[in-house]
């Protein structure tokens, strides 16, 4: 896991493999728009915020584990699954941190899939590439890139959740203004409120895929 981290971060090619668009069955949309009106992602956005702050500062004691991208372009963050969240909500979530992008005046670049086999484990990668809207430009003419690309990943290892990866990759052309910080775009998605007890009772109906 630990090389495959690395990987991630550091643009390390993988093996081969044929990009497939991502789609999700009508059944599962179903489902994620139940578990949307039921706010059942309460259960996790504050502490994933929380354990994203905790890891930044050092400090023990977080519920969730969150590994960050130690350079600075590109800037990201790995946001590991735990048991107690299940397989269904994980993806959930996955699509929720998609929209919470789309909110803030993105639009879907590309949204594929692809399975990779090493020589010890299988890998499958969900991803969504979200670019800012072109149409924010400022009377000056440099458009408004809010926090420059941004990438949500959810990655797989044999079949099971291994984590969700959010990186942004900022433009440095000159038409552009500067990119905002990727603590503020961890904000924008992850700062909610936290759970309550009718939300918790949700996570088994929802854990299953």
């Amino acid at each position: 896991m630990l090389n495959l981290f690395k990987r991630l971060f550091t643009g390390t090619t993988a093996p081969p493999a044929d990009w497939q668009p991502l789609q999700r069955k009508p059944a599962q949309e179903r489902v994620r728009q139940q578990w949307l009106a039921q706010q059942v992602y309460l259960n996790w956005m504050a502490p994933f915020f929380k354990a994203y702050h905790y890891e930044k500062a050092g400090l023990p004691g977080s519920q969730f584990r969150v590994q960050l991208a130690r350079q600075e372009h590109p800037r990201g963050a790995v946001f590991l699954y735990d048991p107690t969240i299940g397989p269904g909500n994980f993806q959930h979530l996955f699509d929720f941190v998609r929209d919470r992008v789309l909110a803030l005046g993105y639009h879907i670049g590309a949204a594929d899939q692809r399975t990779v086999q090493h020589e010890s484990y299988r890998e499958t990668t969900q991803k969504y590439f979200l670019k800012p809207q072109p149409n924010d430009c400022t009377s000056s003419g440099r458009c408004n890139q809010r926090f420059g690309n941004v990438t949500v990943d959810l990655v797989s290892i044999n079949g099971q959740p291994g984590f969700l990866r959010l990186v942004s990759n900022p433009f440095t052309d000159a038409i552009f203004t500067p990119a905002a910080t990727f603590d503020e775009l961890v904000d924008a998605i992850f700062n909610m409120s936290g759970p309550t007890p009718d939300t918790a009772k949700l996570i088994r109906q929802f854990a299953k895929l």
